[in-house]
């Protein structure tokens, strides 16, 4: 595609087109940040009138039973697990992504304790997202029996350092600030081989691309619903744990709504039987209606379809800003090679925050990371072609005139 004109022809053939009337964007905004933050889709407000006005101001207590409250974990989990390649009563929708990296990081580590108690070592890459990183360190630290994290700097190395002391090996299957994507069913492999337990972390890949856990052989995997699969801010999260090592061992957040007999009241804890079991407290039922709507869309197309939607975008984005910014300091971070990239593409610049903050008054939404990393997610379900061109021009643009020099753009905001 050489012209703006084969682009809007492109997006008038584009079998998804149709999708993007699913969602609610404000006109003539180029939204690059679904990988971030979903849109809101439109299904949305109806549902959460209906929950707040119906099920709780008319149903009140009754609606845990009447309105299906508390079975919604478990069967928004089963309306996930088809993304990411999970069975029936294997994934719950619960908690947020930290909490359940806790969760699956203690039994994981329980069942080493009991296989190879002499693995002491949780490994993961530098530039793995923070929490990822901050909950193995407390864990460790709270552990106080020799439980270390050990960081490592690339993906080449993260196999090298894979040992007979690693435990358990985290991995964000697309990396949040390159937007590399791991080969799961590769990696999961040579873990295994060398004795360690595998966390696949789906927050930037679930809703972006094909998963599938258990033809990867995967042992747990914890991830978001707010980016790709636009379950809102601060939507709850999901779990899944592989079957064959689900039941081994209680997860440590060991609460009422994962006791096997939740309404009997025992003063002992009990695990249910299955997933359920990684729950923890009450629900909150009004975000966690929301997902459904994010989850309804994808049940509209598949997978597939999106993935080779999210590389042709990915594709035009870098060529049109490579070929209209040549001038300026711009580096591609994010692989060229479709094996290896997910559904964001990463630009450094020695002033990425502000280039961001110029863009953003300009109508093309796009994230900053530390350091100098300005991100652009494509979310195949909505974004179109004329929208990878535009938002590339206009880029140019900002470059070209130095309107990101102002000094507006210049101070930081709490959120980058």
């Amino acid at each position: 595609m050489s012209t703006r004109e084969q682009c809007l022809e492109l997006d008038a053939q584009d079998p998804l087109a149709s999708l993007r009337n699913e969602f609610s964007l404000p006109e003539k905004l180029i939204y690059l940040d679904g990988n971030s933050l979903g849109v809101c889709p439109n299904a949305a407000l109806e549902r959460v009138h209906q929950v707040v006005k119906v099920e709780w101001a008319e149903g009140l207590v009754t609606s845990w039973n009447s309105a299906g409250w508390r079975a919604l974990p478990e069967r928004l989990g089963n309306r996930l697990a088809s993304l990411i390649g999970a069975g029936e009563n294997e994934v719950v929708i619960t908690d947020t992504t930290s909490t359940n990296l806790y969760k699956v990081l203690v039994a994981a580590l329980r069942v080493q304790a009991q296989r190879a108690p002499e693995r002491k070592v949780i490994l993961t890459e530098r530039n793995n997202f923070p929490t990822d990183i901050y909950i193995a360190e407390g864990l460790a630290e709270l552990l106080d029996q020799g439980y270390s994290v050990r960081l490592v700097d690339s993906p080449d190395e993260l196999q090298r350092a894979v040992g007979d002391d690693t435990a358990v090996v985290m991995i964000t299957q697309v990396n949040y600030k390159t937007g590399y994507l791991h080969n799961m069913s590769e990696l999961t492999r040579l873990c295994h081989e060398k004795g360690a337990l595998t966390i696949w972390d789906l927050c930037h890949s679930v809703g972006a691309l094909p998963i599938d856990l258990k033809a990867a052989g995967a042992d747990y995997a914890i991830g978001c619903t707010y980016k790709y699969l636009n379950g809102g801010p601060g939507a709850p999260a999901f779990v899944w744990v592989s079957p064959a090592l689900r039941d081994m061992t209680w997860q440590p957040l060991s609460g009422w709504w994962g006791h096997a007999r939740q309404f009997q009241m025992e003063s002992h804890y009990e695990p249910a039987p299955g997933i359920s079991r990684y729950l923890c407290g009450t629900q909150p039922m009004i975000s966690m209606a929301m997902v459904e709507c994010g989850l309804d869309v994808f049940h509209k197309t598949s997978m597939q379809a999106l993935r080779e939607k999210s590389l042709a975008l990915t594709d035009l984005f870098i060529k049109q800003v490579e070929a209209r910014c040549s001038s300026h300091p711009l580096t591609l971070i994010t692989p060229r090679e479709h094996i290896y990239r997910g559904s964001h593409v990463s630009f450094e610049h020695p002033h990425g925050y502000s280039v961001i903050q110029a863009l953003i008054e300009r109508g093309v939404v796009g994230d900053y990371r530390e350091p100098h990393i300005m991100r652009f997610g494509f979310t195949p379900l909505y974004s179109r072609f004329v929208d990878a061109w535009d938002a590339a021009e206009i880029l140019g643009q900002v470059l070209d005139s130095g309107l990101w020099r102002d000094e507006r753009f210049m101070t930081r905001k709490q959120v980058t």
